[in-house]
């Protein structure tokens, strides 16, 4: 406990000082206009970082002392439809799933974030044309292993959860009527109920005019100590017992 706090503390005084967590660097000559387009860039990206999302520091530091025990931590950057703006989510490494032997998420052909929503937050959802208008019934109850281990571990019982576990799916598709002339599998997100395996939802992921059609980066992949996969190595790892 005493070195994840010790990590985080120092941590978050590094990447998040009191003038602001960005910085800017110009590449090449410098002049007077490029110095004053840096400083612009610069308080404007700081502006919205500490005013226009507030949850930035916060989720910032969840993510630091969850990434010291547990290894591997992961931050999801994307624009809110409710908030009508961007946000930055912690979500912590069991809530990403990525295929056994990949590097990480950003080199990963598929990558799936375990989501839970209310039934409100789905409805809002379709209603604002985001989600399609498909009936779900009633959540359907949802653990995983890591879950149910936890709860063993630390001797407590799982509760009915009301929310509907989300399935979200960075993945490489060749969907039928979509396919790409040289037979390339394309960026897709494809969002999922677990309970229905209804489709909510399939969006493009890749900008429109970018004929390489490289995927876009949602998620920001943190590691501790790196390690034989994807997901490193934390304290827990490295304390023995408390490893399982």
């Amino acid at each position: 406990t005493e070195a994840a706090i010790r990590f985080q503390s120092e941590t978050i005084i590094e990447t998040f000082p009191a003038q602001g967590p960005v910085k800017t660097e110009i590449i090449g000559a410098i002049d007077k206009l490029k110095e004053d387009a840096a400083e612009r860039v610069r308080d404007d990206m700081n502006f919205k970082l500490t005013e226009q999302m507030p949850e930035y520091r916060k989720e910032h530091e969840r993510m630091l002392f969850n990434l010291g025990l547990a290894g591997a931590a992961f931050k999801k950057v994307y624009p809110d439809t409710n908030l009508e703006r961007a946000v930055s989510i912690f979500v912590p490494a069991e809530e990403i799933i990525i295929p056994y032997g990949a590097a990480s998420a950003k080199t990963s052909e598929r990558v799936t974030h375990i989501m839970r929503k209310t039934k409100n937050d789905i409805k809002r959802l379709q209603v604002a044309g985001f989600y399609r208008d498909v009936e779900l019934g009633e959540p359907v109850a949802f653990h995983t292993d890591i879950e149910k281990k936890k709860a063993e571990e630390q001797g407590y019982s799982l509760t009915e959860d009301d929310r509907y576990p989300i399935f979200e799916i960075n993945a490489e598709l060749d969907l039928p009527g979509f396919e790409d002339e040289d037979g390339l599998a394309l960026p897709y997100i494809v969002t999922i109920d677990k309970g229905t395996n209804k489709v909510l939802s399939i969006y493009r992921n890749w900008e429109e005019d970018d004929k390489l059609k490289l995927k876009r980066q949602h998620f920001v992949h943190y590691q501790y100590i790196p390690g034989f996969g994807a997901y490193g190595f934390g304290l827990f790892h490295l304390i023995g017992g408390f490893a399982k």
